[in-house]
């Protein structure tokens, strides 16, 4: 019983602690986040503060600059204005006219505007109707001794132009800025008021303005105003929508010439403003206060979920660091017994895992295929005991440029097979290889064995980068078809042998024919003359099928040397080559009485092959070219070539014939296949199982694609000669689809 009690003291002493512990992290860490989201917010305040800063320093620069431009413009017009030879209405309209298009926030129109006195008015009226391009009445003010009169006028907002002949001493804020700008000789802008062609709209429409006076002088001497009209909320509006980003609001305040404020416009900022600037712009000979409100939490960088993201999932993070706390204090005999449990399941694993690689040895030592394994530096990773059989060296070498020589590794015309190009070497480089044929001759295997192999790059889930390659030994099945080869030869013969008889003697036959019914009539004509002719067409389809008979056992022949004759590799001249192919060709006539082809043959380089198969592939590729064209159509073949880095020749045999259809295309290099089959087209379905064997002996690859002007384009590569000392990269693999 005191065992038990003193058990449950410890117990509720470790739950005491726990909670402690627990309860002192979560105030501590509650007490930081709170302390971190303060800050934060603290930081989003003051880039509120900084931005806003920014937006007012921009409107504020935006307002100086439109306003200079305002009386820039003006000096400039007034300038042009003074220094025609007649002031009419054409050349205010041609002066102003670059007005129209400099976009200028508020702009209502620009007027010029001539003083004359009251005793001058019918003069006036006479001088300047005279000038006008319209009717102009001048509508003096009574009472005032000079009168203000608008003369010529241009409206840029797009709305009605200003009345000509108004009196402007009608206002006397325009009438001031007038009067100051002919004292002074400068521009100058009025007090805010209500433009007078504007009185006529609502109250609500109506907008507190301005207008800019530059003087005008001709000859040295004073003549009038150009006078521009400002409305101060389009104004405002227009500046702030650019420079705040339509982010600020605010308002602008004119000083009058007594020094009074008039609030001119008003710009509501978006959302709830919580921020407020105000700046001072000098315009012309006044002062305006520009003053710019903003909502901080719509300026950008101005606020942020940040903090409160901060405080809550910091809160929460601490609230499960305290759980955490808890759970570790009170969970150390869970701990235990969970590192019991991960240690039988570990060794559990382990077991499973040798068993595994058990079985997997047992697996690899009992094929009959060789199997070698190599990581991405050349080292090997496995070899099974059949592979080590058929290679006849039981010590592995690291790096594949002593692979040649440690196994001897021969090609099988008997040269040294280049280690870049070896199946394992080419799958290191990403490079899949199949059947690809090699001699191994070293100590172990003095008489020579020759091997297949087939190199892929190691998978990617396999955890490192290497390659894998399986060989087979094929040492009797090539003699056997070697044999079969010698067979076949022997047999051609004996079959062309007789073939040659039997078209001997039909040739014979149909020339006694030919004689006998070119002999005068004679006897019962209308008996034997039909049988004797018949008996010569006869003859002809015996002789057209011993020809194909030949045809076919020559390419037999041919398909056997292919593969099995003893490469004799020199350098040759593909150009001269290509050119007695074409020569032959071109000696045989038409093909079916069709006209001559044509065959454009392009600059070929020198390459590395065998002259006589080289010269098989040629004929085959440029007669089937020739062949395979639409009836009453002229074979057009192009035979042309270009070179890569890595040391290949890319040689094309393109035409503008039938072409092949998409579906026999990947299987148009098969033996005895086929495309045009049945559409009166001869051929044994040969000649381009021949062309691969031959480009593939020479370590090239052929691709079947369409021509771009229409028919069939064959591609197969070679080696340069320039290359013949040195190794050269197989450029992609047989019999896959070259694009158009």
């Amino acid at each position: 019983m005191g065992w038990w009690r003193g058990r449950w003291d410890r117990r509720s002493h470790g739950h005491r602690g726990a909670l402690l512990a627990a309860g002192t992290v979560l105030v501590a860490g509650l007490s930081v986040m709170a302390a971190t989201a303060w800050a934060l917010h603290r930081q989003d305040e003051a880039s509120a503060d900084r931005i806003m800063d920014q937006r007012t320093s921009l409107a504020q620069n935006a307002v100086t600059a439109q306003t200079r431009r305002y009386v820039d413009l003006l000096r400039a017009v007034a300038a042009g204005l003074g220094e025609a030879s007649e002031l009419d209405s054409r050349t205010f309209q041609d002066g102003t006219a670059p007005l129209s298009g400099s976009g200028l926030p508020g702009a209502v129109s620009v007027a010029y505007v001539a003083p004359v006195l009251t005793a001058d008015v019918a003069d006036a009226q006479a001088r300047w109707q005279r000038l006008s391009a319209g009717p102009l009445t001048l509508d003096p003010v009574a009472g005032a001794p000079e009168h203000l009169f608008t003369i010529f006028s241009r409206t840029l907002d797009g709305g009605a132009a200003p009345m000509l002949g108004l009196d402007v001493a009608r206002a006397a804020e325009p009438s001031a800025a007038l009067t100051e700008a002919r004292r002074t000789g400068r521009t100058t802008i009025s007090d805010a008021y209500v433009l007078l062609r504007d009185h006529h709209l609502p109250e609500a429409q109506r907008q507190r303005s301005f207008v800019f006076a530059t003087p005008v002088n001709r000859g040295g001497a004073f003549a009038g105003w150009l006078v521009m009209g400002m409305r101060g909320q389009d104004f405002l509006g227009e500046v702030l929508a650019v420079s705040g980003q339509e982010q600020l609001g605010g308002s602008l305040t004119a000083t009058d010439g007594s020094g009074m404020p008039t609030t001119v416009a008003v710009l509501r900022a978006p959302g709830h403003p919580d921020l407020r600037r105000e700046s001072t712009v000098e315009v012309a000979d006044r002062r305006w206060t520009l003053t710019t409100t903003a909502d901080s939490s719509r300026l950008p960088g101005g606020h942020s979920a940040l903090p409160l993201t901060t405080g809550v999932a910091g809160s929460a993070i601490v609230a499960l660091l305290a759980g955490l706390v808890y759970v570790l204090s009170t969970g150390r005999a869970r701990a235990e017994h969970r590192v019991v449990a991960a240690t039988a399941e570990l060794r559990q694993a382990e077991r499973e895992a040798r068993r595994q690689s058990g079985l997997l040895a047992a697996v690899m030592n009992s094929i009959g295929d060789g199997v070698g394994v190599v990581d991405e530096h050349g080292e090997f990773l496995l070899h099974n005991r059949a592979a080590r059989t058929l290679l006849g060296v039981q010590e592995d070498i690291a790096g594949l440029e002593g692979w040649q020589e440690h196994y001897g590794i021969f090609r099988p015309d008997g040269t040294p097979f280049p280690s870049e190009q070896l199946p394992l070497a080419r799958a290191l480089a990403g490079e899949s290889s199949d059947g690809v044929e090699m001699v191994i001759r070293n100590p172990g295997r003095p008489d020579g064995v020759l091997i297949c192999v087939d190199g892929r790059p190691l998978e990617p889930s396999a955890g490192q980068r290497g390659a894998v390659a399986v060989f087979r030994d094929i040492t009797e099945l090539r003699r056997y078809e070697s044999d079969l080869a010698a067979f076949a030869g022997v047999v051609a013969h004996d079959l062309k042998s007789p073939l040659a008889i039997v078209s001997g003697h039909c040739e014979a036959a149909d020339e006694i024919l030919a004689e006998i019914l070119a002999a005068p009539p004679g006897g019962d004509e209308g008996t034997w003359r039909p049988a004797a002719e018949e008996a010569r067409e006869t003859l002809g389809q015996a002789v057209g099928g011993v020809q194909r008979m030949g045809a076919l056992i020559d390419d037999l022949l041919a398909y056997t040397t292919a593969r099995d004759a003893p490469l004799r590799l020199r350098a040759v001249d593909l150009g001269a080559l290509v050119a007695e192919v074409v020569a032959d060709r071109t000696s045989r006539g038409a093909v079916g009485g069709g006209t001559a082809p044509r065959i454009f043959v392009g600059e070929l380089p020198e390459v590395i092959a065998d002259a006589g198969m080289l010269r098989r592939v040629l004929e085959n590729l440029i007669g089937n070219s020739v062949k395979y064209v639409r009836e009453g159509s002229t074979p057009h073949v192009d035979v042309t070539a270009s070179t890569d880095p890595v040391g290949w020749a890319h040689i094309q045999v393109a035409d503008r014939g039938i072409g092949i259809p998409d579906a026999d295309k990947p299987h148009v290099f098969d033996s005895f296949h086929r495309a045009h089959e049945g559409t009166g087209y001869a051929g044994t379905g040969l000649g381009l199982a021949i062309c691969r064997r031959i480009v593939e002996r020479h370590g090239g690859t052929v691709a079947v694609g369409d021509n771009p002007g229409g028919g069939t384009r064959i591609q197969f590569t070679l080696p340069l000669a320039t290359a013949l000392s040195g190794p050269v990269t197989s450029p992609h693999r047989s019999g896959e689809r070259i694009g158009s």
